[in-house]
């Protein structure tokens, strides 16, 4: 458990978690007072993900409040990510609320917007007529019924039932064998995102991306506000990854509907991937949905979801995600502690550090990359208490994750949004705190800072990175590495 004192203002200090991973909790009905946020925070969330799918603005808009209180009583910026809804293609309705899918029988859908039977249905989405293939395959209710196209026309898509069963009213469809072209921004989520924004969110979700394009206009939407983050939930997202990833600012690894859409055995070895490649990239990567899901009713999770987060870690996700377990479950602070639990024992482990560091992420060739390799290097070496970062946009602490240093990181930085921002990348520890101007300006903050987050003692040795002239984002061109007397804190305050 991290400890929290009481700092030289006055206020509750909340000293470093000594773990790497980040945890971002999902706010809901069951976490959305201020006395719960607080307990999942005490519990371990370092960040919150409100999701827009569900609630009104009225209701969010308290949520990010209480969390910003939370910040000031505990002196400590916390992430929020926004997560827009998205594009969710839906059925029509039934003449009795639902209809039964025989097995192996034919079932058509149209856009006939009349109620649909067990041989037919509206399906409200014109774009998908004239696209789909003979042999593509439709997905219902998560996959639960699964259609295979016999016969595409203008007005109505024949298919054969793999799987039947129930459907009923207003179900999700999935189309995992075709690029559908429908923006990946909904009217609703043009509204959510604007709330967001206007709120000060740190982050923004786009859901059922498909292509880099479908960023653009969220990112012009943002006006140059908050950080975009890609939801990874399509196949065909995935074969345009690298183009998706230049455009992001972070991932998501979302294996709700990418689960759907794929077989069962196809996830685990695409979450390497994306999760390698996100962090080859230098991009904070996100694992989410499903991760202790069974803690949603019960107060323990099984060993299978254990070793999920476990193995997520392992891979050196930046952070892991809960989503019903904290927003709607019986049990949501037991859900953060234990995903904080898991974490630790993980990153304790012995060969925690081999296994996080197996893949190579080599710097690219610019003084910056090779001064955050250095880093590792020294910390290697030399027994380092500290890197501290002094970065105005976040790019050199991303550049210093990327290597995944066993020594903890202390971004310091002018900028609260920026600080916010890096609460989502792995083994940051950001403190918003005023510019500095000069080098000894910079190394006396660097070292009163590590004493005051209790980073350091008498003798530690510290590795301090920075650009200068000072305040130019992009410029990492400084390492120097000093050691700490233990009393500058008390010499600042003569």
């Amino acid at each position: 458990m991290t400890k929290t004192a009481l700092n030289h203002s006055g206020n509750l200090k909340f000293d470093p978690r000594g773990r790497k991973v980040k945890i971002l909790a999902t706010v809901g009905p069951a976490s959305s007072s201020p006395e719960m946020l607080r307990k999942l925070f005490k519990a371990g969330a370092d960040a919150f993900r409100v999701n827009m799918s569900h609630g009104e603005h009225a209701v969010h808009s308290q949520t990010i409040k209480a969390i910003r209180a939370l910040e000031k009583e505990f002196g400590r910026p916390i992430a929020i990510l926004a997560d827009l809804q998205g594009p969710k293609l839906r059925v029509g309705t039934f003449k009795d609320g639902q209809a039964v899918i025989r097995h192996s029988g034919h079932f058509t859908l149209d856009q006939n917007p009349e109620p649909g039977d067990e041989t037919r249905v509206h399906l409200p989405h014109p774009e998908l007529f004239g696209l789909l293939e003979k042999g593509q395959r439709l997905l219902i209710n998560d996959g639960k019924i699964k259609l295979k196209v016999i016969k595409a026309e203008a007005d109505s898509i024949l298919c054969s039932a793999e799987v039947g069963g129930v459907i009923s009213d207003r179900k999700g469809v999935n189309v995992p064998d075709a690029e559908v072209p429908i923006p990946a921004l909904t009217e609703k989520d043009r509204k959510d995102l604007a709330f967001a924004v206007q709120q000060g969110v740190d982050w923004i979700g786009l859901s059922f991306v498909q292509r880099p394009e479908d960023l653009a206009e969220a990112r012009k939407l943002m006006g140059g506000y908050g950080a975009l983050c890609a939801k990874i939930e399509k196949p065909m997202a995935v074969r345009r990854l690298d183009e998706i990833m230049e455009a992001a600012d972070g991932i998501m690894v979302a294996r709700g509907d990418l689960g759907v859409e794929l077989e069962p055995q196809e996830v685990p070895p695409l979450q390497k991937r994306i999760v390698n490649a996100a962090r080859t990239a230098g991009k904070p990567v996100i694992v989410a949905t499903q991760m202790l899901e069974s803690m949603i009713e019960s107060p323990t999770p099984t060993r299978a979801e254990v070793s999920d987060v476990a193995n997520a870690v392992y891979d050196g996700a930046d952070a892991v995600m809960l989503s019903a377990e904290s927003a709607a479950g019986d049990w949501p602070e037991e859900s953060v502690a234990m995903m904080d639990k898991i974490a630790s024992q993980v990153e304790r482990d012995e060969g925690y550090k081999a296994r996080v560091r197996f893949l190579e992420t080599p710097p690219d060739a610019t003084t910056s990359d090779a001064l955050a390799h250095a880093c590792m290097t020294i910390a290697d070496t030399v027994p380092i208490s500290a890197i501290t970062v002094f970065t105005s946009s976040g790019s050199t602490a991303r550049r210093v994750a990327r290597e995944r240093p066993d020594t903890p990181m202390l971004v310091l930085t002018p900028s609260m949004k920026t600080a916010r921002r890096v609460g989502l990348l792995w083994g940051a520890h950001a403190v918003a705190t005023k510019d500095i101007g000069s080098f000894e300006e910079m190394i006396a903050k660097g070292k009163r800072m590590a004493l005051r987050h209790g980073m350091g003692k008498a003798g530690s040795k510290l590795i301090a990175l920075a650009g200068v002239p000072f305040g130019t984002p992009g410029a990492t061109n400084l390492l120097h590495v000093v050691t700490l007397t233990g009393d500058e804190l008390d010499k600042h305050k003569g």
